[in-house]
């Protein structure tokens, strides 16, 4: 028995005691107070007995009862407690909270090899540990300044699962016990500060000498044909819904059927965005979305001007990108001579020769939807869509630069293109009629060299 319940049982006696002294007698004296006892009332032996001897025997009852009861209930809550600590049945959501995921930052992460550190981080939030902080650090003075109840790299962690994985505001929000719109808020925050914090740093026309001799090098390894630094594509990107208070008619719905916004890139023979437009509605065609960039007005104006040149069968040829028949042709964007192969053996050759390098952007473009797989069907708002893109294209680039691995895109596929040849403008000719004259003058170079080899 405990210290506690004897010390209460010999209160209760006492208690009884104080009470009826008799029976203190027939606890003290055994045979001899009974005897005492039954001379002095000889004539009610079985009422006094029931009432004298039953009562002790009642308190004893109740004190054990007492005693039983709060020894039990001790017991299990020590039971309870020793359960919890060797086998701890945390919260549906623990594992996304802000300590689980402190926890697996710091502790677990560096106790394991570099690659499968990278590959679980990757699996989570689509780019490695390393690449990870890289954009925490770049990030995290601008969301310390926004006064965001949630730590910086927790915010950016959670952002990227969703761009990682296309998780919807609500599916987000019910993984890290979060309400939606706080996601949605999160999600605008972090997306509008790659969109326009990192965009001038990560994403740069090759306008420095010796990366412009590396990239037009690269392509014409690939290619050879010479001068290529970059090559041109556009893709829809699909929208999840339009709102539908809005008469928008079939402004956003695409060449292939769906709602969606263009997304326009130039690619070098990395796979790294130089540029990246998202202006138009999926409605628009490839050329007239390449019309309103910003990177047509710069290359018409000679706002962008490269320094390398080349005489090509007495014509100077300034670098140039590459595109399909859906993009204009003109002095700085060639495009192939005939969609169905129907050129001159020469102008068949360049148009083979230029779609292989027009690949390097096919490919990137696949590996953006199938690295960011909000990409594949956008679920946020239309306002939104456009920096969530461009956010994407930033860090497929930061990717990129890293070496980082490239995911096997799975069932994604881009689709072939279909598009109409782009139709000339009046204020285009001067620059489409030189551009006729330099495609001819590298088709008839590049098959002169690859005829003689």
């Amino acid at each position: 028995m405990d210290e506690t319940f004897l010390l209460m049982l010999s209160n209760l006696l006492h208690l009884h005691s104080s009470i009826d002294p008799t029976n203190a007698l027939l606890s003290a004296g055994g045979a001899t107070a009974s005897s005492a006892y039954t001379a002095t009332s000889p004539s009610s032996p079985s009422s006094l007995l029931s009432s004298s001897s039953a009562a002790p025997i009642l308190f004893l009852t109740l004190a054990s009862l007492i005693s039983f009861f709060s020894r039990s209930a001790v017991n299990k809550r020590k039971n309870k407690k020793k359960q919890s600590s060797l086998s701890p049945s945390p919260p549906e959501n623990a594992a996304y909270s802000v300590a689980a995921f402190r926890a697996l930052s710091t502790d677990h992460i560096w106790s394991l090899e570099p690659p499968l550190r990278d590959a679980q981080w990757r699996s989570m939030y689509g780019l490695s540990y390393p690449v990870f902080t890289t954009v925490v650090e770049k990030l995290k003075p601008y969301i310390t300044a926004s006064n965001l109840s949630l730590p910086s790299d927790y915010a950016v962690a959670m952002v990227l699962s969703r761009l990682a994985h296309g998780y919807s505001a609500k599916a987000l929000a019910a993984r890290y016990s979060l309400e939606p719109y706080l996601i949605s808020k999160i999600t605008n925050m972090i997306t509008r500060l790659l969109a326009t914090k990192l965009y001038p740093e990560i994403i740069k026309i090759p306008a420095s000498r010796r990366r412009l001799v590396e990239t037009t090098q690269a392509f014409e390894e690939i290619t050879s044909l010479p001068n290529v630094c970059g090559a041109i594509d556009g893709t829809p990107i699909k929208l999840r819904r339009v709102n539908s208070d809005r008469n928008y008619g079939n402004l956003y719905k695409c060449k292939y059927g769906y709602d969606s916004v263009l997304l326009q890139v130039v690619a070098d023979h990395k796979k790294v965005f130089w540029d990246v437009c998202v202006k138009a509605p999926g409605g628009e065609d490839d050329g007239s979305h390449f019309r309103d960039s910003l990177l047509c007005n710069r290359l018409i104006s000679g706002d962008i001007v490269w320094d390398k040149v080349i005489n090509v069968r007495g014509l100077p040829v300034r670098p140039f990108i590459v595109g399909d028949w859906c993009y204009p042709l003109l002095s700085f964007l060639m495009t192939p001579f005939s969609p169905n192969g129907m050129g001159t053996p020469a102008q068949n050759l360049f148009d083979g020769m230029l779609m292989k390098g027009r690949s390097v952007v096919v490919d990137a473009v696949s590996l953006l939807k199938g690295r960011w797989k909000i990409l594949q069907n956008l679920n946020v708002g239309l306002s939104h869509a456009p920096q969530t893109i461009v956010a994407c294209c930033v860090l497929h680039n930061l990717c990129q630069i890293a070496r980082e691995p490239e995911p096997d895109p799975g069932n994604w596929k881009e689709p072939d293109e279909n598009g109409a040849p782009a139709r000339v403008l009046e204020s285009e000719k001067q620059f489409y009629y030189f551009g006729e004259s330099l495609r001819q003058a590298l088709a008839d170079d590049l098959h002169q060299r690859l005829s003689t080899r």
